[in-house]
């Protein structure tokens, strides 16, 4: 049971169309939902791929990655810090959730930091700390 989109020529909507079956997506002649034009252009769709978690850390660690992020700026650092989470695919906790939340807020890594010292300095094997540095 596909669903093509389309482009109408008319109305210029893009428009997706459900086929019952493989054999009428090749045979009818689809009409735009909207105003009903037969001047459809098919476009291709958006589709997804799945990664390996091999493919998710190498694509964490290209250095392009980086690129939008101004660590002077609390918010962006938010946004990398989501990015980074969204790839790993895994919930990262409540403080995790916490610390990008307030530097969504704008809040200073360092005033965080204050309030919240497990996540900025080492752990106790050592580990980087929650902020991206290293403690010493």
């Amino acid at each position: 049971m596909p669903i093509y989109e389309y482009r109408c020529g008319n109305c210029k909507r893009r428009v997706s169309i459900f086929f019952r079956t493989l054999a009428a997506a090749q045979n009818d002649t689809p009409h735009c939902p909207h105003c009903d034009s037969e001047n459809l252009a098919r476009l291709v769709s958006r589709f997804a791929t799945m990664k390996s978690e091999e493919a998710r850390m190498d694509a964490m660690a290209d250095p392009s990655a980086f690129g939008d992020v101004d660590e002077n700026d609390p918010k962006s650092m938010a946004r990398f810090m989501k990015k980074m989470s969204g790839e790993m695919g895994e919930e990262m906790g409540p403080e995790f959730d916490e610390m990008v939340g307030r530097l969504e807020a704008g809040e200073s890594p360092e005033e965080i930091e204050k309030t919240m010292p497990e996540m900025g300095g080492m752990g106790d094997e050592g580990e980087m700390n929650g902020m991206g540095e290293v403690g010493i």
